[in-house]
């Protein structure tokens, strides 16, 4: 399996690296691994949900 950085990941999804820190901490990133103080992300990841923001019922652009 491929694998990409904090870094790439923040840069493919639009995101600060911190906040792809937080989703493979809360186990939001599916597969991520961390070795020591460094994440592990399959290259074929999905970007999670933003679960702060609320989509409205019906909505189809999701």
């Amino acid at each position: 399996m491929d694998y990409m950085t904090v870094r790439e990941a923040a840069e493919k999804w639009s995101i600060t690296e911190r906040w792809v820190q937080k989703l493979c901490e809360d186990n939001r990133v599916k597969d991520a691994v961390r070795f020591s103080r460094v994440w592990l992300i399959p290259k074929d990841a999905k970007k999670p949900m933003d679960g702060r923001v609320r989509q409205k019922s019906g909505d189809t652009n999701g």
